[in-house]
């Protein structure tokens, strides 16, 4: 665990943007364009991502929240993400998440593991948390998977491969190919845990063709394309949250040598290392209700803020 002293580090300064100009706009017609884009909005992610910020915690859980919405809607089900933040972060110890708590789970348990996808790492994601059941068929899927880490294919390629490769094994388990998708781009990165991008992009535009504007299946006319143009937009949009926390974890390292509190170290450790904190929170060294003067401490320094705008249940992040 870090000392205080070590989360008092000031991080490097810049966290570089997307250029405009490798951010999709309009009708993107050649999947040689697309790979472009797509090429050109993930090395700025990658630069990002070796940087080891330590406010990535929160960034990849935050993203993990997005995807896990996406998901959620793309099953029918209505929860947004301020609903699944509550579910998660309120819910009692061994407390069934729900259907939709399940897939916020997937999708976190993808943004704090280190980058494997083998069958010992993805078969429980399948069954417990995106309720399928595992056959041979997922199971070649995830043992192929292995060998296309080695291919000298470009890693978005890849992913749109896997994904597609998974739902023509499985049409259930289309949520399973997204999840890979990014699992399989952070193994080809070499990203120690990978980032949580292609799920969050699944309603955009990219993902729709035709007069009526139907969504691309993995594998359909049109994939490959919507893949790069994805991984550009949702790249574009990591980097941008991740310059925005940048700001807030600055701004929260700044103000913790004024924090009187026993305990205050951990609760800065928490703040960037997760999406939330439960104002409830406790340790030995800090009792609830001193947590919850510390975090209206640091709402009052413009350190933190709070996230539901209820005046119970509070949570607390960057």
């Amino acid at each position: 665990m870090k000392s205080r002293a070590d989360l008092l580090l000031v991080d490097p300064p810049s966290v570089l943007k997307v250029p405009v100009w490798a951010r999709p706009r309009g009708l993107v017609l050649h999947d040689a364009d697309a790979a472009y884009l797509a090429g050109a909005a993930l090395n700025s992610l990658d630069n990002l991502v070796r940087q080891d910020f330590s406010w990535a915690g929160a960034w990849r859980q935050r993203l993990a929240l997005q995807s896990a919405a996406a998901a959620v809607n793309l099953t029918g089900r209505r929860e947004d993400e301020s609903a699944l933040r509550d579910a998660h972060f309120l819910r009692g110890i061994g407390d069934d998440p729900g259907p939709s708590g399940h897939l916020l789970m997937a999708w976190r348990r993808l943004a704090s593991s280190t980058t494997r996808g083998d069958e010992a790492s993805v078969r429980p994601v399948a069954e417990q948390h995106l309720g399928l059941t595992w056959d041979d068929a997922l199971a070649e899927v995830v043992a192929n998977a292995a060998d296309m880490v080695v291919s000298s294919r470009p890693a978005p390629t890849l992913a749109a491969e896997i994904a597609a490769a998974v739902y023509r094994a499985r049409p259930d388990a289309e949520l399973l190919g997204f999840w890979l998708a990014d699992m399989l781009l952070a193994q080809k990165f070499r990203w120690p845990i990978p980032v949580p991008l292609l799920m969050g992009q699944v309603s955009s535009a990219v993902f729709k063709s035709g007069e009526n504007r139907k969504r691309i299946q993995p594998g359909g006319e049109g994939w490959g394309r919507a893949v790069f143009l994805a991984y550009a937009t949702a790249a574009a949009e990591a980097c941008d949250l991740g310059k925005e926390l940048a700001q807030r974890a600055g701004r929260l390292t700044e103000v913790a040598p004024k924090l009187r509190a026993k305990g205050s170290g951990d609760v800065i450790k928490l703040l960037l290392e997760d999406d939330a904190v439960p104002g409830s929170w406790s340790s030995p060294k800090l009792s609830a209700r001193g947590a919850r003067r510390l975090f209206d401490r640091l709402v009052e320094l413009g350190a933190v803020r709070e996230l539901t705008g209820r005046p119970t249940f509070r949570l607390y992040g960057l």
